[in-house]
């Protein structure tokens, strides 16, 4: 969300509730996410997850307080209202069915099942692709880049969300627990559908280097400081941790 702003020669003043607004929505999706009727994952960030320090009730509730306060720290930032407005919807959306919550289903949904490319990156782009994005537009509308720009952040986020989750997949097959924080191998364990597990690891990464490119390559469209996007554009697709 920085990085749009600066990408548009905003400043981080005025995106930096909307960023904390997005966290906000990232760790909500977390704590539901291990939760054990989703993933039953007990850890979370090399500590007990939520469910398993302060049991599966408090979490739940946590999950969806932590929800909640993300729209009242966007919605109360001091912006024009048809900006605020207009990024609450691209967070709902993110959100909602026609992001977290509709890629999470269809991605619970396919496990044990037969799937095909296809679904694996409608999941993704919806499970993780669809955060990103909105993170990136959202930074774009709040210091008024025009419909131009906004378009091409988005087209960023799309890149880079791909890029982020088929590095995931594979950092689940191939990381450890110590440098990850969570448990690995799961993914296999419970059939889920990834890259990897379709394509295998190393045209995964193939495929992760050629949307960190893609992504790259929007970078000539704005004219402002870039240095975030491509920082983030380099971290999704090689990243270890």
């Amino acid at each position: 969300c920085i990085a749009a702003a600066e990408s548009n020669r905003g400043s981080i003043e005025c995106v930096l509730d909307a960023a904390c607004a997005l966290e906000l929505i990232h760790c909500f999706s977390l704590v539901h996410d291990d939760l054990p009727c989703i993933d039953n994952d007990d850890l979370r960030r090399g500590r007990p997850a939520t469910h398993i320090q302060f049991g599966e009730a408090i979490a739940l509730l946590a999950g969806d307080a932590l929800f909640a306060l993300a729209f009242e720290t966007l919605l109360g930032m001091d912006a024009p209202s048809e900006r605020t407005r207009r990024a609450a919807g691209a967070l709902a959306a993110a959100s909602g069915t026609q992001g977290m919550v509709g890629g999470q289903t269809v991605d619970i949904e396919s496990e044990n099942a037969q799937t095909d490319l296809d679904t694996v990156k409608w999941i993704h782009a919806r499970k993780t692709g669809a955060l990103i994005t909105a993170s990136c537009t959202i930074g774009a509308v709040l210091v008024g880049a025009s419909e131009d720009q906004i378009a091409t952040c988005a087209r960023f986020g799309d890149q880079i969300g791909l890029a982020f989750q088929i590095a995931d997949d594979v950092l689940d097959e191939t990381g450890d627990v110590e440098s990850l924080g969570k448990h690995t191998r799961a993914d296999k364990a419970r059939y889920k559908a990834t890259f990897p597990a379709l394509i295998g690891v190393e045209a995964s990464r193939t495929l992760a280097l050629e949307a960190q490119q893609a992504a790259l390559a929007e970078l000539g469209s704005f004219d402002g400081d870039t240095k975030g996007f491509a920082v983030l554009a380099a971290f999704a697709s090689e990243r270890t941790v």
